[in-house]
């Protein structure tokens, strides 16, 4: 029988993971693996790009994929080739070497790039069918050309680009107040920079927060040094000749009036999945590749998507018809992860003719987590609701909030008939990891929902709270790695956060979980010993 042919399309952190899951099937001959790299290096965690950017963290340090390690095991991976058609009656690839290759299965790990929004002084390009169809060759694979002066924060080369800044105390304008933004300004006023952040709405991360969440952060951010310019919706950038003769950015103009002035803008205004290949290919897209939950396209059932590009939607006669799809890509790397390793163990059985009996994965509500020094914040489910509610509208829901501004602390809990179905918590790092615990587990909150405040409590001992210490307690959102498997990792000899990482994989995802994972190697050292995040 002759293997299956699959050929990968993107090697960023889920593609490496597909790679990873796939390779037992590769060793055995059941599969020919080719894995196709736009960018000339190494697979690695783009999630950590803001902390490169910062000189926090190394490349080394960010590698997630192993291509030594594919090819030893019968893999083909070519570095900085991109895929510029597809052909969907021949099942072929053309690549940008104009080499052909054939395939049984292509999977589409494609991602997403930086949105570039309009703002008089920029280019956007259009990626509608008829500009593909005339400029395709410019726009597939390939992020608008942005003046010197200004970048977005996808890749290395943007990361370098914000590097520079920081090292030379520059003044940063960050537009947009999301996570990534809002990550990359803490980073870099920690590091020394001058930061501004402009956002036009009312207060940061809207999407995640409610209001009183977002004006703890607004003033936790700017007792951080962050200037923080909200209401003001950008209108334009502009220009001023250097003394080399090169003109780059100066100011950013913004719609009522304001001019702020900096040395570097860092774009960060959410992102869009990469369609292009689909587009031109004619398959179903929307927001994103529109996949079934078996992450097979909806048009061709040889062709499957992943990651930050895979719309995932059930077919139904009526949804078919439709122009505008519910839902989107998720943006985050957990749900990309999952989708990897079920697909390649779909794969797999289909290589050796065997029926695939785990199902798809069914993805929860994502965990919107702020990575920063001294600043924590999560959030997850609706928390549109207010306490003050008319109770006849909402019977079952309940909502509790806590807040102390002067402290920058902030707690609201959202409840159906007791059963946490969405909280926001920040500067309360142990409050959330309680809440969060709830959350996974679908469990009911104490009557007394005061009792969750005393995790930040002076007096409260972690050592004595056996239940978030259970052995089946999920530490790592993003890999589903439980306490249990942490200290399975650590008695084998798994001490450091780093080691435990590159054992279970814990912490190598969004890296919030990495505090927890040290109070988690603290309980099972030596009474002396102390947790270290150092290798």
């Amino acid at each position: 029988m002759s293997p299956l042919q699959v050929v990968l399309v993107g090697y960023g952190p889920v593609g490496a993971r597909f790679v990873e899951e796939l390779l037992p099937g590769v060793r055995s001959g059941a599969v020919a693996l080719t894995v196709l790299a736009g960018e000339p290096v190494e697979a690695y965690n783009r999630v950590l790009v803001a902390e490169y950017a910062v000189g926090n963290t190394d490349l080394d340090a960010m590698l997630v994929g192993d291509r030594e390690t594919a090819e030893e095991a019968g893999a083909r991976v070519l570095f900085g080739v991109d895929v510029t058609a597809i052909d969907r009656d021949g099942r072929t690839v053309t690549l940008s070497t104009g080499e052909s290759l054939a395939y049984d299965r292509l999977v589409l790990a494609t991602g997403s790039r930086a949105n570039v929004p309009t703002l008089d002084g920029i280019e956007r390009n259009r990626r509608d069918l008829a500009s593909l169809e005339k400029y395709g060759a410019q726009l597939i694979a390939r992020d608008d050309a942005l003046p010197t002066g200004i970048t977005a924060l996808r890749d290395l080369a943007d990361a370098e680009r914000v590097l520079e800044a920081v090292q030379g105390r520059k003044r940063i304008v960050v537009l947009g107040a999301g996570v990534l933004g809002l990550e990359l300004a803490l980073a870099a006023a920690h590091a020394g920079a001058q930061v501004c952040v402009v956002h036009h709405g009312p207060h940061p991360m809207p999407r995640n927060l409610d209001r009183g969440g977002g004006q703890v952060l607004r003033s936790a951010l700017r007792r951080t040094g962050i200037q923080v310019i909200a209401h003001s919706r950008a209108e334009a950038v502009a220009f001023r000749t250097a003394d080399d003769g090169d003109r780059r950015f100066d100011m950013l103009v913004t719609a009522d009036g304001k001019q702020i002035r900096g040395d570097l803008l860092v774009l960060s205004c959410g992102v869009s999945p990469r369609t292009e290949l689909a587009v031109l290919a004619g398959l179903r897209t929307a927001a994103g590749i529109v996949v079934h939950p078996t992450l097979q396209s909806w048009t061709d059932p040889a062709i499957f998507a992943i990651g930050d590009c895979a719309q995932v939607v059930e077919r139904t006669e009526e949804l078919a018809g439709q122009r505008t799809l519910p839902g989107a890509p998720s943006g985050l790397i957990a749900p990309g992860w999952r989708q990897a390793a079920w697909l390649a163990g779909a794969l797999l059985d289909e290589a050796v003719e065997r029926p695939t009996v785990v199902a798809a994965p069914v993805e929860r509500e994502p965990l919107v987590m702020l990575k920063a020094e001294h600043i924590d914040v999560v959030a997850v489910g609706d928390i549109s609701g207010d306490p003050f509610d008319d109770d006849a509208l909402h019977p079952r829901r309940r909502v509790s909030q806590w807040a102390d501004p002067e402290h920058l602390r902030y707690v609201k809990m959202v409840t159906e008939e007791g059963v946490l179905t969405g909280f926001v918590s920040v500067g309360m790092p142990r409050t959330a990891a309680e809440l969060t615990l709830l959350f996974e587990r679908g469990g009911e909150l104490p009557a007394d929902r005061s009792l969750l405040l005393r995790f930040d409590g002076p007096d409260y001992d972690p050592a004595a709270d056996a239940d978030a210490f259970a052995p089946t307690t999920t530490v790592c959102w993003c890999n589903a790695v439980t306490v249990g498997r942490i200290e399975e990792s650590a008695a084998c000899g798994n001490t450091t956060v780093e080691c435990v990482g590159r054992d279970t994989r814990a912490g190598t995802g969004c890296g919030g979980c990495r505090g927890r994972i040290a109070e988690v190697l603290a309980r099972v050292a030596d009474p002396n010993g102390e947790p270290t995040l150092t290798v």
